[in-house]
């Protein structure tokens, strides 16, 4: 029998997602009334996941000042868990201005790093009542910053081969080409749109748009990709469509007849040619 998504499987869209999860699992396994996960850019920390259990300690999206945060004395600290019983007689805690809201309070926080070691926040847990840190909640944590920085570099991955994946190449001032290449999944047609709406400028005129090297192509992308086109119409750029392919036109039946009234040709060269953009002769290759 096959694994039903809902399984201990589940695949992750992004970072937040198993962030929100991984806050789960440790309240899951300690009664701390909150646990979250905030990042940092060495000035501002910010809430981006937050689990309270009793008391909204903490809320999501909310700013501090670094400095102000139990959490800079996590970073501080190093690559241990930073554990404070009683945050009231904890000698760097009870100087900050928030640790009078949290006098018999408790903390434990440890750095979340990129694979570098530059510090990308920490994930941390706090009580404003006395809480008893173990030797296997410190293991937990541990493991979770460790879980989080893994899935940090395997998101910073998967961004970049997208970027390489939607290849929007300069060909003059005013024209660009986009080359659509490999398995066109949902998803991947989503982020599509957005890639080449932050890569291409509305310096350019013209974007042609080529088919030609798609391998595979999800039946339900065609919202995507005319939103793509309607996008850049709205920007000002003119798209132009080549290489539509046998397999697109059975895929994606409805696509070749939405883009009726929109610039079409058979190949890329074709569409160079027809924009007046000169292409060089073998001989002039070799020279």
């Amino acid at each position: 029998m096959g694994k039903t998504t809902n399984g201990p499987f589940r695949k992750f869209q992004n970072f937040n997602e198993a962030a929100n999860q991984i806050l789960k699992m440790l309240s899951d396994q300690m009664d701390i009334n909150t646990l979250f996960i905030a990042q940092n850019d060495g000035e501002t920390n910010t809430i981006k996941k937050a689990f309270n259990r009793n008391e909204e300690l903490v809320t999501e999206d909310s700013l501090t000042p670094l400095n102000q945060t139990f959490c800079s004395l996590t970073i501080q600290y190093g690559q241990k868990p930073l554990k404070i019983e009683k945050i009231s007689t904890d000698e760097d805690a009870a100087k900050l201005e928030i640790a009078s809201q949290f006098e018999n309070g408790s903390f434990m926080g440890i750095p979340i790093y990129y694979e570098d070691g530059k510090v990308y926040g920490t994930i941390c847990g706090l009580d404003n009542h006395p809480f008893t840190f173990t030797e296997e909640h410190q293991e937990m944590f541990e493991m979770m910053s460790s879980l989080l920085t893994y899935i940090l570099e395997l998101e910073k991955a998967r961004k970049e081969i997208q970027m390489l994946s939607s290849p929007v190449v300069p060909l003059s001032e005013q024209i660009s080409i986009l080359n659509v290449i490999g398995n066109i999944t949902l998803v991947r047609a989503q982020q599509l749109v957005e890639d080449v709406v932050q890569k291409v400028g509305q310096e350019i005129e013209f974007l042609i748009i080529d088919f030609s090297g798609v391998t595979q192509v999800d039946s339900q992308i065609e919202t995507n990709l005319l939103d793509l086109i309607k996008t850049l119409k709205i920007m000002g750029i003119t798209p132009i469509i080549t290489g539509i392919s046998p397999l697109v036109a059975l895929k994606v039946p409805h696509f070749a007849h939405s883009l009726k009234g929109e610039r079409m040709e058979a190949t890329l060269k074709i569409a160079i040619e027809q924009l007046g953009v000169g292409m060089p002769e073998k001989n002039e290759i070799r020279s």
